[in-house]
C-alpha cells in the first residue's frame, strides 16, 4: 500500500458551527464563534466593591492576554461599583469586554442597578439559581428582557454544582420508569444539556436574539465535560464557552484543563476558554491567562508569544548553562511582549531553541528560526547558533548566554522591525 494510506491527515476537526456573538461595542468588540478565533477569557477573584482593587485586575488579566474578563455581581455596593470599574479601567487603556456574573438576585441588582446592566457588555445566568419554583421564568425573563432593553449579550452557563433541581429531578423520575434505564451520571449530563438549550430557547421566545447567546455547561470531570460538550455541540449551534470548573491548584488544574479542552478543541468544539485555576495562596490570577493561551498555541489554534523548545535534559547535560538560558530567554520574551506586539508585528510567530548537547542540538537549532546548541557533557566547549537552518556563528567562553540574547535581539530587529518588515 501506498504511505499515504497510513498516514492520518493533520489537524483539528472543522470547527463547530456557531453563530458568531459579538461582545461590547464598537472597535473594541470581540466576536465569539462564527469561525472567529478562539477567545481567551478569566476571572477577577476581589470584591467588586472595591473598585481599585478589581479595576487593577481585570486591567492585569487584559494585559496578560484575557480578550474577556468576568466579575462577580452578587450584591448591591458590588452593582453600584460596575460602572466606576468601567471608567476606571478605560482610564487606565484596558478596551477588554466586562461580563457581570449573577445568581441568585441577578434580576433584582440589574432592575435596581441600570448604571451596572448599562455598564456590563454582557451577562451571564445560571439557570439553576436563577429563580426557583414559579419564580424561575420570571426572574430569568426579567433579566433576558434587560439585556434586549440594553443591547447585550447574555452567556447561560449551567454548571454541575447548581443544576437546576427540578429539571434533574424530572429526569431521574422518568429515567426510573424507563424498561432500559441509564445510569444517574448520564442523566446527570442530559440535565446539564437540557437545562441550557431550555433555556436559551425560553430567552429567543422573550426576544433575545441568536447571536446574542452564549451557552456554556461546565463540570469538574473530565470525561464528563467532554461527553457535555459533544452533546450540546451535536444539538445546537449556539456559541460555545469552555471551561473545567474547579479545575483546582497546581499541576494538577493545568493538567485536566488541557486534557479536557484539549480533546473538545481537537474535535472542533468551543469558541471561548477560560481555564479556572485555584491560585496558590498569594499566587499570580493571571497565571490562568497564560495556561489558556499556552492549550490554544500549543494545538496551533492561536499564537500569542513566541515558542522557546528546549531539551528536557539527562545524564549528557550535567551542565546547567542551557537550562538557565532556555529561563533567561523565556522570561526575557515574556516582560518584553506587550512593548514588542506593538514595535515588532508578528514577533509572536518566532521560535527559539535552546538545545544542551549535540544528539538533537544542532537538528532541533535549524527548525527553528534562531537556536543553539550548547555543549553536554565531555563536548568541545563551543555553542553552533543556527538561524533560518543556517549555521550563524559558533559562541565560545563565558559569555555564551549574553552574546546567544544579543543574537536573539538583532534577529527580531532585523526580521519584524520596519527595515525587516519593508524587505519582506
Amino acid at each position: 500500500m501506498a504511505l499515504a494510506t497510513h498516514m492520518m491527515e493533520a489537524g483539528p476537526a472543522p470547527r463547530h458551527n456557531s453563530i458568531g456573538v459579538r461582545v461590547g461595542e464598537g472597535a473594541n468588540a470581540v466576536t465569539v464563534g462564527g469561525g472567529a478565533p478562539i477567545v481567551v477569557q478569566s476571572m477577577t477573584n476581589t470584591d467588586t466593591a472595591d473598585v481599585e482593587s478589581t479595576a487593577r485586575q481585570i486591567a492585569a488579566l487584559a494585559r496578560a492576554g484575557s480578550e474577556l474578563v468576568r466579575i462577580t455581581v452578587d450584591r448591591d455596593e458590588a452593582a453600584a461599583a460596575v460602572p466606576h470599574i468601567r471608567d476606571r479601567i478605560r482610564q487606565m487603556g484596558v478596551t477588554a469586554p466586562i461580563i457581570g456574573d449573577f445568581h441568585y438576585i441577578g434580576h433584582k441588582l440589574l432592575a435596581e442597578h441600570p448604571a451596572c446592566a448599562e455598564a456590563l457588555d454582557k451577562y451571564r445566568i445560571n439557570p439553576g439559581n436563577v429563580g426557583f419554583k414559579e419564580k424561575k421564568d420570571r426572574q430569568f425573563g426579567a433579566i433576558v428582557e434587560t439585556a434586549i432593553r440594553h443591547g447585550k449579550t447574555v452567556r447561560i452557563g449551567a454548571n454541575w454544582g447548581s443544576l437546576d433541581q427540578e429539571l434533574l429531578t424530572d429526569l431521574m423520575d422518568e429515567n426510573a420508569r424507563s424498561p432500559n434505564p441509564i445510569d444517574a451520571r448520564a442523566v446527570t449530563r442530559e440535565a446539564m444539556v437540557q437545562s441550557a438549550l431550555l433555556s436559551a430557547t425560553r430567552a429567543e421566545e422573550i426576544g433575545l436574539p441568536r447571536d446574542r447567546i452564549i451557552l456554556s455547561a461546565k463540570v469538574s470531570a473530565v470525561q464528563d465535560l467532554i461527553a457535555v460538550y459533544q452533546m450540546l455541540a451535536a444539538r445546537s449551534n449556539y456559541a460555545l464557552h469552555l471551561g473545567l470548573t474547579e479545575a483546582g491548584m497546581g499541576s494538577k488544574g493545568v493538567v485536566a484543563s488541557s486534557a479536557a479542552l484539549g480533546v473538545l478543541l481537537q474535535q472542533g468544539i468551543g469558541d471561548t476558554i477560560r481555564v479556572s485555576l485555584t491560585p496558590e495562596p498569594g499566587g499570580d490570577r493571571t497565571l490562568e491567562v497564560k495556561v489558556a493561551q499556552e492549550i490554544l498555541q500549543t494545538m496551533g489554534f492561536r499564537t500569542f508569544v513566541p515558542l522557546v523548545a528546549a531539551c528536557p535534559g539527562c545524564g549528557r547535560t550535567t551542565s546547567t548553562v542551557f537550562q538557565e538560558l532556555a529561563s533567561e530567554i523565556q522570561t526575557y520574551i515574556h516582560q518584553e511582549m506587550p512593548n514588542w506586539r506593538k514595535v515588532y508585528p508578528g514577533v509572536e510567530k518566532l521560535n527559539v531553541a535552546v538545545m544542551g548537547c549535540i544528539v538533537n542540538g544542532p537538528g532541533e537549532s535549524k527548525h527553528a528560526d534562531i537556536g543553539i546548541s550548547l555543549p553536554g557533557t565531555g563536548e568541545a566547549p563551543a555553542a553552533p547558533v543556527f538561524i533560518d537552518g543556517v549555521k550563524a556563528a559558533t559562541l565560545r567562553g563565558p559569555t555564551i548566554a549574553q552574546d546567544f540574547k544579543a543574537m536573539v535581539i538583532d534577529y527580531i530587529e532585523k526580521r519584524f522591525g520596519r527595515k525587516g518588515l519593508a524587505a519582506e
